[in-house]
Order: C-alpha cells, then sequence, then structure tokens
C-alpha cells in the first residue's frame, strides 16, 4: 500500500490496497476542505493531503489488529512487538519515506510522520511507534549519502523487514555533546576496514537489530580543529554473536515493549565499504536523520496525547458521580478542553517541521531553494518541543481526570503517562531545543 501512493496510487500489485480504487489518482498535495476519517477520531484532519490522509486510513487499519490488551501485556512482559513490524513490512510501510527503486515508497517525512502518530494513537503509544521509528529516520542519511551500490545493498531488506536498524550515536560521558563523543573507528592495519572501540547508551531496539548507522570518530578530538569535523557516519553489520560487541539491555520506565541498551564497542570489525559518504563528514551527514527524528517523534508525541485524551474523554462521559457525568463539570472539562487545543496547536508546527524538511530536498519535485536547514532544524527543534509538551499535559490530565482509574493499568492512560517522558528527554532535552532557539532564532549569546 505505501509504495502504492508513491507514483499517486497507480497500480501496484505487490502491495495489498483494499481501501484504495485502483483507478484513483491523487495529486501529492491536494488537499481536501474535510475529513473523510470516521469522527471517532480526536485530532480535526482538515487541511492534510490525501496522502497523509490515505495513510492514516490505512495504518489505523492495520493497527486495529492489535488490542489495548495486546500493548499491555507486551508492556508488562517487556515482549517485542514483531508481529507489528511484521504487518508494516508485509504491506511496505517500513519503506515510506524511501527511493521507490529500491521497494520503497517515495514518500516524504511528512506521510512518515502522519504514519508513527497514527500508530502511537491507535493505542500503541511509543512503544509501537519506537519498534520501527529508526527503520524510518536512520535511514534517511543512507538513502541520500551513500553510492548506489551501499543503498541498494543496505537499504532493501530493511523495506522488506528482514532487517532491522538501530542509531548509535550517544555516549555515556558525552549525552548531548554530541560533537565530544569518542568511540574511535581507526583504520586496521590489514587495509580492509575499521576497528571499533567504544560505547554507546540508549539504543533503541539493539536486541533485535541486525544493523547499526554509526557515528565514530575517525580523528580523536584533539587533533582536528573544530568538533564538529573528524566524525564519520558508518551503516554496520550488529552481529551480537562476533566478538568485540555487547549490547546490554536497560530497564526503564515506560516503553517496555521496545528494548533499550548500553552497547560497547571493544576492537570490534567493520568492513572499509561501511563508511557513508566521506570520512570526517559524519555531523554534516548525520544531522539529516536527526532533524527527520525530531519531526517523527513529535507526529508519535501527539498520536500518545491524542490516545490519552479519547480514553479520558470517554470515561468522563461514561462515569456518574452526583448524578450526572463528570465530564459536565468544568473543572474536569476546562483541562481536557485545554489540552486538546495544545495538541492541535502542536500539530500544525510539527506537520510545518516536516513540510520543510521535504521541501528541502532537491530531489523532489517540489523542492524549495529558499528553505535553508537553520529554517528546517528551528522548525523541526521547535515541534518536538511543542508536542512533548502537549502530550504531557494530555496524558497528566487524563490520569487525573479518571482519577483511581487513571492510575489502572486496565485503563491504559497510565501507560500512556510512563511513555510520554520519551519525546521530553530525547532526542535533545527541552532545555536544549530553547537554547538552540534562543541564539539561533532570537540571535541570543551562547548560554552554553
Amino acid at each position: 500500500m505505501a509504495k502504492a501512493l508513491s507514483s499517486t496510487l497507480h497500480t501496484v500489485s505487490r502491495l495489498s490496497r483494499p481501501s484504495i480504487p485502483r483507478t484513483t489518482r491523487l495529486t501529492r498535495f491536494q488537499t481536501r476542505p474535510f475529513s473523510i476519517t470516521p469522527r471517532r477520531r480526536l485530532m480535526e484532519t482538515s487541511g492534510f493531503t490525501e496522502e497523509q490522509l490515505t495513510v492514516r486510513d490505512a495504518i489505523f487499519k492495520i493497527c486495529a489488529n492489535f488490542s489495548d490488551d495486546y500493548w499491555m501485556e507486551r508492556d508488562q512482559t517487556e515482549t517485542y512487538p514483531h508481529e507489528l513490524h511484521a504487518a508494516l513490512a508485509k504491506d511496505g510501510w517500513i519503506g515510506i519515506a524511501l527511493q521507490e527503486e529500491l521497494g520503497g515508497a517515495g514518500l516524504g517525512i511528512s506521510e512518515a510522520t502522519m504514519m508513527l502518530q497514527t500508530i502511537a494513537e491507535s493505542g500503541a503509544g511509543l512503544a509501537g511507534a519506537q519498534s520501527i521509528h529508526a527503520n524510518v529516520y536512520a535511514t534517511q542519511p543512507v538513502s541520500k549519502f551513500a553510492t548506489k551500490d551501499q543503498r541498494d545493498r543496505f537499504l532493501r531488506k530493511i523495506i522488506s523487514g528482514e532487517w532491522r536498524t538501530c542509531f548509535g550515536v550517544t555516549e555515556p560521558n558525552t549525552g548531548l555533546e554530541t560533537l565530544k563523543l569518542k568511540t574511535l573507528a581507526t583504520r586496521d592495519p590489514s587495509g580492509d576496514g575499521y576497528r571499533i572501540s567504544g560505547q554507546k547508551i540508549w539504543i533503541s531496539s539493539a536486541q533485535v537489530a541486525t544493523k547499526m548507522v554509526l557515528l565514530a570518530r575517525t580523528t580523536p578530538l584533539e587533533e582536528v580543529k573544530k568538533p564538529s569535523e573528524g566524525l564519520s557516519m558508518f551503516y554496520i553489520d550488529f552481529d551480537r554473536s562476533q566478538p568485540g560487541l555487547e549490547a546490554k539491555k536497560i530497564r526503564k520506565m515506560g516503553g517496555r515493549a521496545v528494548d533499550a541498551n548500553q552497547v560497547f564497542f571493544d576492537n570490534y570489525h567493520v568492513p572499509k565499504d561501511a563508511l557513508i559518504g566521506e570520512e570526517g563528514q559524519g555531523f554534516k551527514i548525520i544531522l539529516h536523520g536527526m532533524n527527520a527524528e525530531r519531526a517523527l517523534l513529535a507526529g508519535e508525541a501527539l498520536g500518545l496525547g491524542y490516545a490519552a485524551l479519547k480514553k479520558s474523554t470517554a470515561y468522563a462521559k461514561e462515569r456518574v458521580v452526583f448524578g450526572r457525568p463528570i465530564g459536565q463539570n468544568q473543572a474536569i472539562q476546562h483541562p481536557l478542553a485545554s489540552a486538546y487545543m495544545h495538541l492541535e496547536a502542536a500539530k500544525l508546527a510539527t506537520y510545518h517541521a516536516a513540510r520543510l524538511y521535504d521541501r528541502s530536498n532537491p530531489s523532489r519535485p517540489d523542492y524549495d531553494p529558499s528553505i535553508t536547514q537553520h529554517a528546517v532544524g528551528v522548525a523541526c527543534n521547535s515541534a518536538k518541543y511543542l508536542a512533548a509538551e502537549a502530550a504531557f499535559t494530555a496524558c497528566e490530565r487524563s490520569v487525573m481526570s479518571m482519577g483511581g482509574m487513571g492510575y489502572a493499568a486496565e485503563y491504559h492512560v497510565e501507560r500512556y503517562m510512563r511513555e510520554c517522558f520519551v519525546p521530553r528527554l530525547a532526542p535533545v532535552s527541552r532545555e536544549m531545543i530553547m537554547n538552540f532557539i534562543g541564539e539561533k532564532s532570537l540571535g541570543l549569546p551562547r548560554s552554553y
């Protein structure tokens, strides 16, 4: 289905398309004045493109096969949702933002954001979205900077679902100081590749991944003129059975269905063609993945917030106290209404950021050369911040409005509450986003 969207829904026999007439032709940026999405969904969908809404409807249909109880059980047993990944891969959704010639859909981050938002909004929450999250954003710099041969070998099996990837940037001793990371990739004396030594932390899906997009130093920090120099990006086999590689699972507060890990490299060998782009240019390359990640995570946060509000508003209509539904009381109604408006505002910022990201790509037919990478960075960081805050507000107010039942696992909002801290903390903190906006948008002195 995803691939069919890429060519304005022309006939593609490889993918199932139960909800889309084969004769339907949709222009990429055509919009409709109102939504035909069933009104059981809280989010206002006016103004989205036909492609975004088709993605939304199709993903909801897939996710309908995975109940709230499925996700509660996966959270409680810390079991990876392999079935969702398989279902999405079967219909071609893993490659939604990758090139058609590789088997992808050739769509953009705008459509991918809608996909991940819809997964989270379906009740899967952050755990469901995070199970395919890295396969969408971490492959973006690979698709842009790898050679044709590398793209063919590295991405096709990600799209098919045979391989999964994780993203290795954050380190335990550098955190947000990405330019000071210390994981070192040194040339193998034999000349046939690199030896990697160092540590990474908070690596999602490392227990199930077969590949990793890795940022490492090929020139030690003390030997470069600028900290942004000497970093290189690699797309490596992530084979935990090989010597020199270990992934240690981290127990965490929320999103327990998807593992998070500390990864240790000790002279781990990778071939020379694992290098993506030029040696020493890795930071510039990987920024393409970071901006995409911020937009996608904003969408996931929105989905989580809308899911929480759906639960709490339904409860407020049904729960009767003192002879009237509690939702009739302004003390319940107003906080939920305020949370909804914050989500709607964050939604506009999120899809504005995704649109800028897509239209800044020279390979797209709607490329706009006036959109700078600075503008994309400001928009993506702002969207991540606003969506994360809106999701937190929606989840917290949902729990509180439901009282004791908000604390009960069977009502699910407590799971959303535990998960809503992720977009506030990762991949960059609220405070660092405000530092970035203060310096880059307002022209204020650097504060750190």
